[in-house]
């Protein structure tokens, strides 16, 4: 049996990267990471949009009722400042929210730095689809992903995509499996589907 097929909308929010003042790292780095994580024929959707509040709405909007994501990832726009407006753009497209996700996406951030609780990412699920704010570099964006690991490999804190394929099980989406070697996805016996050779 071959692996379900994924549409994943990703979105970057960043008014300087929009108008081309500088390269968006944030698109390049998740599509490099869903590349290495994710066993599935996937189809990415990509937006590059301002930090403009009606704009990140319409973006979201579009990418679950017309292209019909699975998933969709932001980065960036998640800070205290003014113009970060992603959460308040996600809330507003919500059926319900997921608080789980952005508790521990701040958990894997404040390994590094004290300022991660200054952090607003928030999940949602719209409709059959899940929205995930994630942070704007590549870096963070990797670790909140993966989670963190010791030296010799093993987890020492749980990235947040390894709750993912679940969660998408559990608002009808298809079966999404990774790479182990990656992110570990993590379902009930009851939900895990045969092995494939």
């Amino acid at each position: 049996m071959s692996p379900d097929a994924v549409t994943i909308g990703l979105v970057s929010a960043s008014d300087r990267a929009a108008r081309g003042v500088y390269r968006d790292e944030g698109l390049p780095a998740l599509s490099e990471w869903l590349g290495r994580a994710l066993l599935n024929p996937v189809r990415l959707v990509e937006r590059l949009v301002p930090d403009d509040q009606s704009q990140i709405e319409s973006v979201l909007r579009e990418l679950i009722d017309i292209e019909g994501c699975h998933l969709v990832l932001t980065t960036g726009g998640t800070g205290p400042a003014p113009r970060d407006i992603t959460p308040e753009a996600t809330l507003a497209v919500a059926d319900r929210v997921m608080p789980g996700f952005g508790e521990q996406m701040r958990q894997i951030s404040l390994k590094f730095v004290p300022t991660a609780i200054l952090s607003r990412q928030v999940a949602v699920i719209r409709k059959g689809a899940l929205i995930i704010n994630l942070p704007g570099q590549p870096k963070s964006i990797r670790e909140t992903l993966e989670g963190l690991r010791t030296a010799a490999g093993d987890i020492l804190v749980p990235g947040i995509f390894a709750a993912v394929p679940y969660c998408i099980d559990l608002i009808g989406g298809p079966y999404v499996e990774t790479r182990d070697e990656v992110c570990k996805a993590f379902r009930p016996k009851s939900a895990l589907r045969p092995k494939r050779d």
